[in-house]
C-alpha cells in the first residue's frame, strides 16, 4: 500500500517528497548579513516557546500593591489592560478562586491613583478608570458612577456598566447537537475580544473554589479543591479587558489569571474511530483489521453506549416503568457502568487485544441516572453512600457532593480504568443544574473528571461538551450531533476558530456529521480534509446502516484520498504537537481566526472559512461541492499582507490580495508564508509506532538575504512533566545568501526520558531549482542514481530536492549547504505554479483516457505532463525542460480544446457503431454520456492548468 500512499499524497499536493516548511517566528522573512560559510547567529528559543512552569499552587489573592479600596468598592489592577472591579453591600470582598479566575497574583503593573471628593481615578498605560463612590446606591457600579476610557485604533472609547457590545467577536457554545449549518440550539457565548476594543466578564454569581492548590503533589491523597457558594448579599465582581485590538495579548493575559490550556497526550493528535453502534467485540476487531489491511493509521477507538447493559436487557430483568424510565426518571439503559457481556463476553481480554493493537479506548457515559441497582458496582456504592443495597434504592448522581464524587471514582470508574479504559467520553445531555446553586453539570463534570486524572498522576484527557468560561483548562470538547450537510461543514471552520476567543483550543467534531444517514463521498472527503487541519480528527455517525465511516469502503478515488489524508495527519504530528505546546505557553489556540494577526484588515473578519493552523499555515478548506463537469471546487481566497505559497500548486501570491482558485478533490487549500519551515515524520500506523527518525525538515524558498527559523518541541507524550521543564527544543534555522541556502538543525536543548540521542534527518526543499552542489557538515553529497538512494535526489513533479542525512548525535549541530547554479534564484518565477500545472495535466490525461475510442491523450499533452518526470531523472536538464514546458504548454491546451471539440462530434459516430460488448439503448446512452462528461472535464482541467502559470 505504500505506493498508493505516495501517489495520493502527491495528488493532494502533500507528497512526502514535496513536504513543506514555514518561517517560524515572524510574519516577514528576517534580513541577514552574515557571510557565506559562517555559522548562523545562535538564538534562544523564541519567547512563545519558553518554559512556562506550573507553580505549586495558583494564588487567587492579588498583591496588595495592586489593590485600591474606596468605600464599598475594591479595584485590582492585574495588568495594564485588565482590571478587576468589585462592589459589595457589606464591604467584604472575595479572595477565593472562582470557576474562571484562579490566579490573581501577577506582577504589579505600573499605575497611578488619585482620590478626591469621593472620586477615584486609576490610570495605567492602557486606560483611565473614574469612579464616584458617592453616586448610585451605596456606591454600586452603574453607568452614572463608573467609566473606563481607552484608545482603540487611534480613537477614544468610553465604557460604562450595562453597555452592550455588538462588536464582540464571540466565543463558543455548549454543543452543536442538532445543528444544521449555523443554526445552533444554544447561542454562541460572548468572547474575551471585541472590535470595540473591550470585553467584560461578569463573575458576580459564579461559584468559588475552597482552595486554589491544583498541584496535586500528593497524588490521590492530595486535597481536592471543591466548590463553595458565593457569600449572600448584593455584590458585583467584574473583569474589564481593555486590550484594544491586541487580541493575542488579551488571551495571553487571560491564561495567566484563568489557567493555561493543557496539552493532550500525543496520541490524541492521531485519528479516532467513533460511531453510535452496538458493537460486538468481533465487529470492533474486524474494523481494526480493516485499518491495518488498508494502511490507515489509528490511535483511539471510542465505544458508544452499546458497551453497557441495554434497555432491552434491563426490561427483561424487570427494570423500568411503563415509560421505560429508571428510578431517576431518565431513559432506561441510557446510563450504564456494567459491561454488556452478550456483546463483549470478556471485557478485560477484549481491552488487552485493543491495547495490543496500540489503541487507546474510551467509553461513553451518560451519568445522569446515577448508580442503578442492576450495576455491578451498586452494592459497594450504595453502602458507601449510606443506602442499604437490599432496598434496591438507586444512588443519585450528585456530583457536587464530595463524598459521592470520591466514592464514584473509587468504586465505579477506577475499577473500569484498571480493566483498561484509557479515558471517558462524558455525554451529559440531561438537566442543566446541580444541587449546588450556580453550578452547571457540564462545567463541574469536566472539572472533577479532569482533576481526578491529575490526582492519579496522569496527563489528563477527557471528551465532553463545553461547560462555560474556564473550561479551557479541561480538554477535549465533543461538539455534538450535527446534520450531515454541506452547511454544517461550512460552519465548523468559523466555529472552531472562534472558540479560541475564550481559550477553547480543542473542539472535536463528528467528521462527516452525525445524522441522518448516508453521506455523499465528496462531502465526506472534504470533511476529512478539514479534519486533518483541525485539533482532533475523529470520524463519527449515527446508528443507521446506510452511514459509512470506514474510509476503505468508499469508491475510488475517494478511498485513496481519504487514506492519504489520514496519513498526512500523522506526517504533520511533529508540527501539530509543537503548536500545541505553543498554545500552552501563550494561551493562543493553534487553530485561530485571522484577525489575531491582522486585526485592522476587514477581510480578516469577513472571510469566516479561513483560519490559521499554527504559526505557519493559513487554511481555507473547501466547504462547497465541486463543479459537476470538472470536479473542481472554486472559492475566493483572501491572503493577508506578505508572500504566500499555495501548497498544492506551488503558486506564489503577494498579499493582501483576493484570488479565485480552483481545487480538485485531492487538493486542500493550504497557504504558507515564503521561507517556511515545517517538521514532519515518517509514515506511522499509530502514534509512537517508532521514533521520529529521520526527522523530516521541509524548507520553502527564501529570498536572498533573508532567514527563517523554527523550534521543534518534543516530550514523552504522556506525562505531566512537560509543565515542569521536562522536554526538548530543537532549533532549525535557514538562510539564503546569494545562490547558497544554509540550513542548521540542533543541537537539542533540554531532555526527557526516552529522548533520541541520535537521529537522522531528511531535508526537503520544495518548489525550487535542483542543486549544483550539496554538503553536509562540510562533506560533499553526491547525486543519487535512478533509485533515489546513495545521495541527494530530486522529485521533478514537485521540484523538490531531497537530502538524506545519516544518524548523528542530537547534541551536535548539523549544517547543510545547498548551492544552485548562478542566477537561478532570480529565475524562480519560471517555476511558479509548476506543481499545480503538473497535477491538472495528469488529471486531463486521465480524463481523456476514459473517452476511447472517441479520443485519446495527444502527444503534446503527454509531452507537457511528463516534464516533471523527465526532470526527476535528469535534474541537470531542469532549465532546458522548464523552458520547453512554457513553450509546449499553450500548444497542449489548444490541442486538447480541438480534440474535445472533434470528440463531441465523434460521439455520434460512436453511437452508430458501438463496441460489440455494448448491449441495449440504455447502456449505449450511458456510455455516450460518460464520454461526453469526460471530454468536458478534460477541457476544463486543461484550461485550469494554465491558471497556475505566471
Amino acid at each position: 500500500m505504500r505506493t498508493s500512499f505516495l501517489l495520493h499524497f502527491a495528488a493532494i499536493g502533500f507528497v512526502v517528497s514535496s513536504t513543506i516548511g514555514m518561517s517560524a517566528q515572524a510574519p516577514q522573512q528576517e534580513a541577514i548579513t552574515h557571510a557565506p560559510g559562517q555559522p548562523l547567529m545562535q538564538t534562544a528559543a523564541p519567547a512563545s516557546m519558553q518554559h512556562t512552569p506550573r507553580g505549586a499552587a495558583d494564588d487567587p489573592v492579588a498583591d496588595p500593591k495592586a489593590v485600591v479600596v474606596t468605600g464599598n468598592a475594591r479595584f485590582t489592577v492585574l495588568t495594564p489592560e485588565l482590571i478587576r472591579m468589585e462592589w459589595a453591600t457589606d464591604g467584604k470582598f472575595e479572595d477565593h478562586a472562582s470557576f474562571v479566575f484562579i490566579n490573581r497574583r501577577l506582577p504589579v503593573p505600573k499605575f497611578s491613583k488619585d482620590e478626591a471628593d469621593h472620586k477615584l481615578t486609576i490610570k495605567t498605560s492602557a486606560f483611565t478608570l473614574i469612579y464616584d463612590a458617592s453616586a448610585g446606591q451605596n456606591g454600586r457600579f452603574t453607568s452614572e458612577n463608573l467609566s473606563i476610557e481607552l484608545t482603540v485604533d487611534g480613537k477614544p472609547v468610553t465604557w460604562h456598566p450595562g453597555e452592550t457590545d455588538p462588536e464582540n467577536l464571540q466565543g463558543t457554545t455548549r454543543t452543536l447537537d442538532g445543528a444544521l449549518g449555523s443554526k445552533t440550539r444554544e447561542p454562541i457565548e460572548q468572547g474575551l475580544v471585541s472590535r470595540s476594543g473591550w470585553a467584560l466578564v461578569d463573575d458576580s454569581t459564579r461559584p468559588l473554589f475552597d482552595s486554589a492548590n491544583f498541584s496535586f503533589k500528593e497524588g490521590e491523597k492530595s486535597p481536592w479543591p471543591w466548590v463553595i457558594e458565593r457569600p449572600t448579599g448584593e455584590r458585583q465582581d467584574l473583569y474589564f479587558f481593555g486590550y484594544g485590538h491586541d487580541y493575542r495579548k488579551a488571551l495571553g493575559d487571560y491564561v495567566k489569571v484563568a489557567g493555561r490550556i493543557p496539552i493532550p497526550p500525543r496520541f490524541a493528535f492521531g485519528t479516532w474511530w467513533s460511531r453510535y453502534w452496538d458493537y460486538s467485540d468481533q465487529e470492533i476487531e474486524e474494523i481494526i483489521r480493516g485499518f491495518h489491511e488498508n494502511s490507515t493509521p489509528l490511535d483511539v477507538f471510542v465505544i458508544d453506549m452499546g458497551w453497557h447493559i441495554s434497555m432491552e436487557q434491563l426490561k427483561a430483568m424487570g427494570y423500568g416503568d411503563k415509560n421505560n424510565e429508571d428510578q431517576s426518571h431518565h431513559f432506561l439503559g441510557w446510563s450504564g457502568y456494567t459491561w454488556n457481556k452478550e456483546l463483549i463476553p470478556d471485557p478485560e481480554g477484549f481491552l488487552d487485544r485493543l491495547h495490543a493493537n496500540h489503541l487507546k479506548t474510551s467509553l461513553n457515559l451518560h451519568p445522569a441516572s446515577g448508580i442503578q441497582p442492576w450495576e455491578a458496582s451498586y452494592p459497594a456504592m450504595a453502602k458507601a453512600m449510606g443506602i442499604d443495597p437490599a432496598t434496591k434504592q438507586y444512588v443519585p448522581y450528585d456530583i457536587t457532593n464530595k463524598k459521592f464524587a470520591e466514592n464514584y471514582f473509587k468504586l465505579v470508574l477506577h475499577p473500569l480504568e484498571k480493566q483498561g479504559i484509557d479515558f471517558w467520553w462524558l455525554d451529559w445531555q440531561q438537566e442543566q443544574n446541580t444541587k449546588m446553586p450556580g453550578v452547571k453539570p457540564t462545567w463541574w463534570i469536566n472539572y472533577v473528571q479532569f482533576t481526578d486524572q491529575e490526582r492519579e498522576g496522569k496527563r489528563p484527557i477527557l471528551f465532553h461538551r463545553w461547560g462555560g468560561l474556564g473550561n479551557h483548562r479541561y480538554q477535549i470538547g465533543f461538539s455534538g450531533d450535527t446534520v450531515s450537510v454541506w452547511d454544517s461543514l461550512a460552519f465548523q471552520p468559523w466555529f472552531t476558530a472562534t472558540a479560541a476567543n475564550v481559550g477553547y483550543a480543542y473542539w472535536s467534531h463528528d467528521i462527516g456529521g452525525h445524522m441522518p444517514g448516508a453521506v455523499d463521498p465528496e462531502l465526506f472527503t472534504r470533511w476529512v480534509e478539514f479534519g486533518a487541519f483541525s485539533p482532533i480528527l475523529r470520524t463519527h455517525t449515527t446508528k443507521n446502516p446506510e452511514s459509512e465511516r470506514r474510509i476503505w469502503a468508499y469508491p475510488e478515488p475517494f478511498s485513496s484520498i481519504l487514506r492519504a489524508t489520514f496519513q498526512l495527519r500523522y506526517a504533520l504530528q511533529p508540527y501539530i504537537y509543537t503548536e500545541a505546546r505553543r498554545t500552552y505557553d501563550t494561551g493562543i489556540a493553534f487553530l485561530r481566526p485571522l484577525y489575531y494577526d491582522w486585526p485592522e484588515a476587514n477581510e480578516a473578519y469577513d472571510n469566516k472559512d479561513e483560519y490559521l493552523f499554527g504559526d505557519q499555515m493559513l487554511i481555507s478548506p473547501i466547504v462547497t461541492p465541486g463543479d459537476k463537469a470538472s470536479g473542481l471546487a472554486t472559492e475566493k481566497v483572501w491572503l493577508p499582507e506578505g508572500e504566500w505559497i499555495e501548497w498544492p500548486t506551488g503558486k506564489h501570491f503577494t498579499g493582501p490580495t483576493s484570488a479565485d482558485r480552483s481545487f480538485s478533490i485531492e487538493q486542500t487549500p493550504v497557504y504558507l508564508k515564503a521561507g517556511a519551515i515545517v517538521p514532519m515524520q515518517p509514515e506511522m500506523s499509530y502514534t509512537g509506532e517508532k521514533p521520529v527518525d529521520p526527522l523530516i525538515v521541509n524548507v520553502w524558498p527564501l529570498d536572498p538575504g533573508t532567514a527563517s527559523s523554527y523550534t521543534l518541541y518534543e516530550d514523552n507524550g504522556v506525562a505531566e512533566e512537560y509543565q515542569h521543564g521536562v522536554f526538548t527544543h530543537t532549533p532549525i534555522k535557514a538562510a539564503q545568501t546569494g545562490d547558497t541556502l544554509r540550513v542548521e538543525i540542533g543541537p537539542v536543548e533540554g531532555s526527557f526520558t526516552g529522548m533520541l540521542k541520535d537521529r537522522g534527518y531528511t531535508l526537503k526543499l520544495p518548489a525550487d531549482w535542483p542543486p549544483a552542489s550539496v554538503t553536509v557538515n562540510g562533506v560533499a553529497v553526491k547525486q543519487a542514481g535512478p533509485t533515489g538512494k546513495g545521495g541527494w535526489s530530486f522529485d521533478g513533479n514537485s521540484l523538490t530536492t531531497i537530502i538524506p542525512v545519516e544518524r548523528l548525535s542530537t547534541s551536535s549541530k548539523v549544517t547543510i549547504e545547498v548551492r544552485r547554479a548562478a542566477g537561478l534564484i532570480a529565475r524562480r518565477n519560471e517555476l511558479d505554479g509548476f506543481n499545480g500545472a503538473m497535477a491538472r495535466l495528469r488529471e486531463t490525461y486521465n480524463a481523456l483516457n476514459t473517452t476511447s475510442p472517441v479520443a485519446a491523450p495527444p502527444d503534446l499533452l503527454i509531452d507537457a505532463m511528463q516534464t516533471g518526470d523527465r526532470i526527476g531523472y535528469h535534474p541537470e536538464t531542469a532549465q532546458k525542460e522548464i523552458a520547453h514546458f512554457h513553450e509546449v504548454m499553450p500548444k497542449a491546451q489548444t490541442t486538447v480544446n480541438t480534440l474535445v471539440s472533434e470528440g463531441q462530434k465523434r460521439l455520434d459516430e460512436f453511437a452508430k457503431h458501438p463496441p460489440r460488448h455494448e448491449e441495449g439503448a440504455t447502456a449505449m446512452k450511458a456510455e455516450i454520456q460518460k464520454r461526453s462528461d469526460a471530454l468536458a472535464r478534460a477541457e476544463k482541467l486543461a484550461s485550469d492548468a494554465g491558471k497556475s502559470q505566471p
